[in-house]
């Protein structure tokens, strides 16, 4: 089975937003990065205990915690920055999710044994609270090419890897080479696409990350997470300095989140999935 997910700060700022956005696309979960225009890494226990507590009210649960821990650069005060990993896990369990996505630092290509010690220390923090870390391909960062991120498979004990199709071609590494050496590594996949020649951002299917053959690969129970950044949305600064290059324009953002969404689900049902109502879930028909 399928699930969907979604990063729904991308629909809107406020939560209201976000869980009417994925209401009406049929997502109950979401990889929650900010609210109100505040990062997920900013919120207080409290904000973060209401925030949780209206999700459950909709129907809505994390698949993951959508953070920005390890976007950094590498001379960061590492030990100071541990608290920073403490202090996400706690909201991690009061979100009630044990995923919490990461990175590898900036400026970090010749910090090879720096990257994977603070790693490996992270993840052990990280266990103290029933959490996993779920590393993400960012460009720029460490773990952005197939080599380095097989790196830290070998070498980070108990970190977990996410696959971002778009990241990778935004890095100049094509499809034909990271499914076939990343599929099997990945515990889940974020969906967004981009034409390589041009740098633009499309929906899924009309771009060159072969979305649809990551979907045909997919045997096991699996989460997608769609991240559709057809559009600069609430908040996009104060975690990423790149311009954004679209192909397509909308007229708002929840116009661009629907469009995404509906996007993958096309790319679902010509590949034989079904929703299936009672569990949230694409099942093959």
């Amino acid at each position: 089975m399928i699930r969907l997910s979604a990063f729904s700060d991308e629909a809107g700022k406020e939560l209201s937003v976000q869980i009417a956005a994925l209401l009406r696309n049929n997502i109950r979960l979401t990889e929650l990065r900010s609210v109100g225009g505040k990062n997920i890494a900013d919120l207080t226990a409290d904000e973060a205990r209401e925030i949780s507590s209206e999700l459950k009210e909709n129907g809505i649960r994390l698949s993951a915690l959508g953070s920005p821990i390890g976007k950094v650069d590498i001379s960061v005060d590492f030990q100071g920055y541990l608290e920073e990993v403490r202090r996400m896990c706690v909201l991690a369990n009061i979100l009630e999710t044990d995923r919490i996505r990461i990175f590898s630092f900036f400026n970090a290509y010749e910090e090879r044994n720096r990257v994977i010690t603070y790693l490996n220390q992270m993840v052990e923090v990280a266990k103290e609270y029933g959490v996993t870390l779920c590393h993400e391909n960012e460009k720029k960062v460490y773990g952005d090419t197939v080599e380095r991120v097989l790196d830290l498979k070998k070498n980070v004990s108990g970190l977990r890897f996410v696959y971002d199709p778009a990241n990778y071609l935004q890095c100049g590494e094509l499809p034909s080479r990271t499914l076939p050496a990343l599929y099997g590594i990945s515990t889940y996949f974020h969906i967004k696409d981009l034409i390589y020649e041009t740098g633009e951002l499309v929906p899924a299917g009309c771009g060159d990350g072969s979305i649809d053959e990551l979907i045909r690969r997919i045997s096991d129970d699996t989460i997608l997470t769609i991240e559709p950044h057809l559009m600069v949305f609430s908040g996009y600064n104060a975690i990423d300095s790149e311009i954004m290059k679209h192909r397509f324009s909308f007229q708002s953002n929840e116009e661009a989140f629907d469009t995404a969404v509906a996007a993958v689900k096309k790319i679902l049902t010509g590949n034989g999935y079904r929703y299936n109502q009672e569990n949230g879930g694409y099942e093959k028909a």
